[in-house]
Formats: structure tokens, C-alpha cells, sequence
């Protein structure tokens, strides 16, 4: 599709004179029999019943050459094409050339997203969209074995193209995360195979929430099982800083890590005297901090995908 196409016709072995060279087609854009051009020793080439400039004579009348070639070919062209010579005084000669326009397929390789789970789901899908004839896709999954699995389906477009696609199916675990794959698609209307790569990406909620003093890369939020005074704390993306020491401050504060797939809490109970003192409880998920002078405290993503 979108190339040239050569539809050879010659007469030989007859010393009959030629008076007329037309051509017929009865193809998926004309699906009736289409009277489309001629070539004579008076008028040369013509197209008949409208003009299409795609077609070319290439051939020889003298030498009872009736070649066209065709440029710029779609799916409309596709069909049966008939080269009918006329002879003096023996009448009509007739061949039939048919014409297959083949289609490369589009393709494409995309991630399903999967979240961390114990079923079996989609992992990746590999696409070979429009293809005539039918494109065929397979996997190269290297070590990953048993642990995936290709379930395939086409289906065919009023055109008379395919469209297959396959998908990549496995439970999403750990072990298959950032695990790299492969989508080999061949085509006859391919010049050579197509291989696409991708790297299955097992998306989960935060895992984990430490609430510490350093620097933080993820921007969190915080929620407190109380209101606070406005004058007294401030919120900075993940950041809650005291500003003033009372004990209106005093209480359990909660940071919440968020994503798509889910979301995970850290507490902190604040409490100020004249000494200060800090601690995290990772089994617990609470942190203490006894201070008369604290200024920052930032909620951590432990672990996310």
C-alpha cells in the first residue's frame, strides 16, 4: 500500500495485426466490471470512464506490450485486473492479472498498568493493528519461564485487514517487576520483523512511611486528629513546621502517603517540655518528639512503585 504496482500483460506468438490494447478491473474500490483504458496505434494511451493519472502505460504497442503500472496503490485497488488485446481478423485475446495490495501493520507495545496482586492479569499488550495478510506476534520473555503466559486474538476489519492482538499475562509480583520482554511481529507486508521492547513495571501502594528530620524527595500530606493553630504549625508539601513552642501543639499527627493504588499512614505524637526528645517506633508506626524548640519534621516514603 501507498507503492507502485506493475500489472504486466504481453501478447506473443501471433503475427495477427493489433488494433486495440484495453484494460478492465473489477477490484474493491470499482465492484463492477470497469472499462478504465486504452492504447491504439492512432490515439496512444487513454483512460476512459474518468481519468485516473495513477495509471501509466509502460509497455509497447508495436511489440503487443500492454504493461501499466499503477502508483500510489491502495486497498481500493485490490482485485482482478483484465488486459484484452484485439486482433485483426482472429478477434479478442484476454488475460487476467490479479492484484494484492499487502498492508504492514501498526504497531505498538503498551504497559497494562498492573498492581500488585495474587491473580493473573495483563501485564503487557503488544499490537499489530491494519496488517493484510494477517501479522503473527510472538514473545521472547527470556528466564522469566512459566511464570507469564501469551493469550492472542485478530480480529478482521471490513477492509480486509487484521488487526492481532496478544497479551502478556501473569500474577504481578515482586519477582516480575522491572523484568525485561520482548514483542516479535512478522509480516509478509514487513520488509523484516519488527521487535519491540518493554519492561514490566508491578505498580503497588507506599509501603512504607518514616517520619524523619532529614530531606525528602516525594511530596506527602498531613493530617492531624485535631485542629491545630494556624499561627503555630505551617505545612510545606510533605514539611510540618512548628513555629511557636505551647501546648496547644501537643497531640497525634498523622502523615499520609498516597498513590493511585492505595495510600499508608505515619503517626507522630508531639508533646513539649524543656528537654528535647525524639524517637520513631517502626513497629508501632509512631514517633515521639519532647522539644521545646522543634522546627521540622518531614514524612518519608519508605518503599513505592
Amino acid at each position: 500500500q501507498g507503492g507502485a504496482a506493475v500489472l504486466h500483460c504481453k501478447l506473443i506468438g501471433t503475427t495477427e495485426t493489433l488494433t486495440q490494447i484495453s484494460w478492465q478491473r473489477l477490484t474493491r474500490g470499482k465492484p463492477r466490471t470497469d472499462n478504465f483504458y486504452t492504447i491504439s496505434s492512432h490515439y496512444g494511451p487513454c483512460s476512459v470512464n474518468g481519468r485516473d493519472d495513477r495509471f501509466r502505460f509502460i509497455g509497447s504497442f508495436t511489440d503487443k506490450n500492454g504493461t501499466l503500472q499503477l502508483s500510489n496503490v491502495t486497498l481500493m485497488d485490490e482485485g482482478n485486473y483484465t488486459c484484452v488485446f484485439t486482433l485483426f481478423p482472429s478477434g479478442i485475446h484476454e488475460t487476467a492479472i490479479p492484484l494484492i495490495v499487502p498492508v504492514p501493520p501498526v504497531t505498538s507495545l503498551k504497559d497494562a498498568h498492573p498492581a500488585l496482586g495474587n491473580d493473573e492479569v495483563p501485564l503487557i499488550t503488544c499490537t499489530a493493528a491494519g496488517s493484510k495478510p494477517p501479522a503473527e506476534v510472538r514473545w521472547l520473555t527470556g528466564t522469566l519461564g512459566e511464570k507469564v503466559r501469551p493469550s492472542t486474538n485478530s480480529s478482521l476489519h471490513a477492509n480486509g485487514t487484521t488487526t492481532t492482538v496478544s497479551w502478556l499475562f501473569g500474577v504481578p509480583t515482586r519477582e516480575l517487576n522491572d523484568r525485561s520482554v520482548q514483542c516479535v511481529i512478522t509480516s509478509p507486508a514487513l520488509e523484516r520483523e519488527e521487535t519491540l521492547t518493554s519492561t514490566i513495571h508491578i505498580h503497588s501502594p507506599p509501603l512504607e512511611v518514616n517520619i524523619t528530620e532529614r530531606s525528602l524527595s516525594i511530596v506527602l500530606t498531613f493530617r492531624s486528629d485535631r485542629s491545630w493553630p494556624q499561627s503555630g504549625v505551617r505545612v510545606d508539601g510533605s514539611t510540618l513546621q512548628f513555629l511557636s513552642i505551647t501546648s496547644e501543639l501537643n497531640g497525634l499527627y498523622q502523615c499520609e502517603a498516597s498513590n493511585s493504588y492505595g495510600s499508608k499512614r505515619a503517626y507522630l505524637r508531639v508533646h513539649f517540655t524543656s528537654v528535647i526528645h525524639y524517637s520513631h517506633h517502626l513497629s508501632t508506626g509512631r514517633s515521639r518528639v519532647r522539644s521545646p524548640a522543634v522546627q521540622h519534621v518531614r514524612c518519608v516514603l519508605g518503599q513505592d512503585t
